[in-house]
Order: C-alpha cells, then structure tokens, then sequence
C-alpha cells in the first residue's frame, strides 16, 4: 500500500526525482517512511525506513527522508490522521515562490470542504530543527501547508486522502495562477456554510458527534 501510494503521487505529478517524501503510521508506535534520496516514482521496499514515531529514529538500518522530524512529530500529535506528504506540484509551487504571498485559496469548494484554511511558513532550510518544530506546530490546526520556496505539506486519514487534498490544492493554485493572481473567490457566506460542514464532517469520522 504505501509503495503503490508513493508511486501514485508521482505519476499525478505531485512529486520530481527525490523531491517530495511520504510517511505512513503503521500503528501507535511505528511509521514508515521514503529513505534520504529516494525517488517515490519507482520506490521499491529497499527505499522505505520503517521508524519509530516517538523520535523518528530508524529501526531497519535505511536512512529516513531528510524531513523525518516533522514527519514523525505530525504524526506523534496528530492522533487522528495516519499519512503525512511532502509534496512539490508545479502550480502549488509557483505559487510558494511568488514575491506576494497568497492569503486567500477559496476558489473552488474542495479547498474550504476538503482542506480548510491553508498555513504558511516562510523559508527555512530544508531538513532543519527549526522547520519541523515550525511544520508540525502548524499542522495542529492546518490540514495543507505552503513552505516558501520549497513546497507543501498535508497530512490526512489515509493515502487516497492525502494525494486528494494535494490534487485539489494544485487545481486551485493552478486556477489562481491562470488568473493571472486575480480570481474570483467564493462568496464568504458560502466558505462559512462549506467549513462548518467540514467540521461536522471530521467530528463524525472521530466520533466526537
């Protein structure tokens, strides 16, 4: 499963080369996770770590992603979601390039539905203590993350939800992008009724309601 997964994110174009990485909660104390380099197209099980949660450390003697620190923290804190991706598609990170910052991605209704509101962080250096401490305490309430200059992440309940929600973040960054930074956004009242119903929605698949 988290093979086939890998290489479905590459085929959609989420991910080039060794850019991008992928972890996987196994239960509440192991996670697996793309190895240093690894390219998630064509990976293979000698490609995979299989490491603990609590610190991220490996357990098979293969060398986890650079990013394993916010890989192994989201998924420490975030008891609710399972898979956690790095992603770099071309629109979504266009737009993580950009001089001006965009504030506002509610152009479609998946992005409020789907997604909710979107994190930002500015640019850190890639494999760093203090990116992971700055990406996971975004993702306490963030479900898609913009990393400037660098990419996003997303985190999720399971595989097809996760290349889901970076799918449709890259349509709405593509739209944006196409409009040349002038597009039409979703009537407010409308994103209101569209998070709320999210909310309902998560609440339910927790159990909370």
């Amino acid at each position: 499963m988290f093979i086939a997964a890998c290489h479905e994110a590459a085929a959609r174009g989420l991910v080039r080369c060794s850019s991008g990485n992928m972890s996987w909660r196994v239960n509440g104390k192991y996670m697996l996770a793309t190895t240093t380099r690894s390219w998630m197209g064509r990976l293979t099980p000698a490609n995979v770590a299989v490491c603990a949660i609590e610190n991220g450390k490996a357990l098979n003697g293969k060398k986890p992603t650079a990013e394993i620190a916010f890989h192994a923290s989201i998924l420490k804190t975030r008891p609710d979601i399972s898979v956690v991706l790095h992603f770099q598609s071309s629109f979504a990170t266009a737009l993580a390039c950009r001089r001006t910052r965009v504030k506002n991605f509610f152009v479609i209704p998946e992005i409020p539905f789907y997604i909710g509101p979107v994190a930002y962080l500015p640019c850190l250096t890639p494999g760093t203590k203090e990116l992971a401490v700055r990406v996971t305490k975004a993702m306490q309430n963030h479900d898609m993350a913009m990393l400037a200059n660098h990419g996003q992440v997303t985190v999720a309940r399971d595989f097809d939800h996760a290349i889901q929600n970076a799918e449709f973040f890259e349509l709405a960054c593509a739209i944006i992008v196409r409009n040349g930074n002038n597009p039409k956004l979703m009537a407010k009242k409308v994103v209101k009724d569209l998070l709320t119903l999210r909310r309902a929605r998560q609440g339910q698949e927790s159990g909370i309601v």
